[in-house]
């Protein structure tokens, strides 16, 4: 099994009104897979298509080192 990671995306997507810039987490296994959920769920929301949504940075989101207390309960 591969390990499940956060990656951060940042942006803008061209539309004739102005550009509209984004930044976004999304869970996946890896950096591919990521931007394709992004390009579905902005082409959804905005009525973009691919050409439109320009990514200008992806990141993995370092792990906290805090444990997460919400799932102890």
């Amino acid at each position: 099994m591969s390990e499940v990671k956060t990656f951060i995306i940042t942006g803008k997507i061209k539309k004739p009104g102005g550009d509209i810039p984004f930044s976004k987490k999304i869970i996946g296994i890896k950096q591919k897979q990521v931007e394709e959920k992004l390009y579905c769920e902005l082409g959804s929301k905005h009525k973009a298509k691919r050409f439109q949504i320009d990514i200008t940075k992806i990141e993995e989101e370092k792990p906290s080192s805090k444990k997460d207390t919400a799932a102890k309960k």
